[in-house]
């Protein structure tokens, strides 16, 4: 039998409710499908590693690169028991990841205490409007470093 996109988000969703039930973090899971076959699991740890970008994509998404031994998942699929957060939709983007399948939205998830439009609406605003300071500091200083990837024979482009 070969899995179908339902397979795949059930297991997501599954990852989810372990997780929460076994306080590694908030109820999300995420799988990472290469070619009909997960290749990655992941499942929300913010709590149990005190690490703040331990969701589930990005745990997910770290595990799928390493597995496969590369940075770019442009022949993967991502399911995920919840529309990603904006940290993880950039992940999915920086990853390359083409397809995502989501289970609740961004307002199941505000419903329940996850509410991720406050960032949504910080992204469009200019840095001096965020509710974060931000400060430009040693730009100067800092575009020696950039100069010199730009010069840099041998990078690897990403």
């Amino acid at each position: 039998m070969n899995p179908n996109p339902e397979t795949f988000m059930r297991e997501a969703i599954q990852l989810a409710e372990e997780g929460m039930r076994g306080n590694r973090g908030g109820p999300f899971g995420c799988v990472v499908v290469r070619e009909g076959r997960v290749i990655a699991r992941g499942s929300n740890q913010v709590t149990s590693t005190n690490d703040p970008t331990a969701h589930a994509e990005v745990t997910a998404i770290r595990t799928a690169c390493r597995e496969l031994g590369t940075f770019q998942l442009a022949d993967c699929e991502l399911y995920t028991s919840c529309e990603p957060c904006p940290m993880c939709l950039a992940a999915i983007y920086w990853a390359r990841i083409p397809t995502v399948y989501y289970g609740n939205t961004r307002g199941d998830a505000a419903a329940i205490g996850f509410d991720d439009d406050f960032i949504y609406g910080q992204m469009p605003l200019t840095p001096e409007k965020r509710s974060i300071r931000m400060d430009p500091l040693l730009r100067d200083e800092a575009q020696k470093a950039f100069k010199a990837w730009a010069n840099k024979p041998d990078k690897v482009r990403y």
